[in-house]
């Protein structure tokens, strides 16, 4: 809070005495918006004091303070305007994540599926491969057998054979 004596300004929260306060230049940097209106009261009254040099360098700083103020205000609104995009775009990007997640997920899952049914698939398949591997040597087995069965009768047939020529020949004359 200020006090004016006719030549002098008292600023209570710089304890300084001068012409123009060091705290001034703290509320330029946004430090309370109550000092600032103490600096308003502070004006009226050194207005009232009616010195006319005092008067335009107070109207000076006055309009300096007020000009850094909106400088900053405009900085400050610039700021938070970008921060507000960058917030944006990062949620926006999350959000993307978020659904190439699931996406990925839901295909994986889908992966795994195709994974078990092949998987059964391929059980199925190796154990008939089995089975017909099985049925295959059977049949080997079975042809080897019929060969060699084969191979004794032809011996048999040879061995009766000619004695069966000889019968026939002698019913035959």
């Amino acid at each position: 809070m200020f006090f004016v004596c006719k030549t002098q300004i008292y600023c209570r929260s710089c304890h300084l005495t001068s012409t123009l306060p060091s705290c001034w230049s703290r509320m330029a940097q946004g430090h309370k918006f109550q000092d600032l209106e103490e600096s308003g009261a502070a004006l009226v009254d050194f207005i009232n004091s009616s010195q006319l040099h005092k008067l335009r360098e107070v109207k000076d700083a006055q309009h300096m303070l007020h000009d850094r103020h909106t400088d900053t205000k405009k900085t400050v609104t610039q700021i938070l305007m970008d921060m507000a995009q960058i917030e944006e775009r990062a949620g926006q990007r999350l959000l993307d994540m978020q659904e190439e997640q699931k996406r990925r997920e839901q295909e994986y899952n889908s992966l795994d599926e195709q994974l078990r049914q092949c998987t059964a698939k391929s059980q199925i398949t190796e154990s008939e491969l089995q089975f017909l591997q099985k049925e295959f040597d059977n049949i080997l087995n079975n042809e080897q057998e019929l060969d060699t069965l084969q191979g004794e009768v032809d011996e048999d047939t040879t061995e009766v054979i000619p004695s069966s020529v000889y019968v026939a020949k002698l019913y035959y004359l």
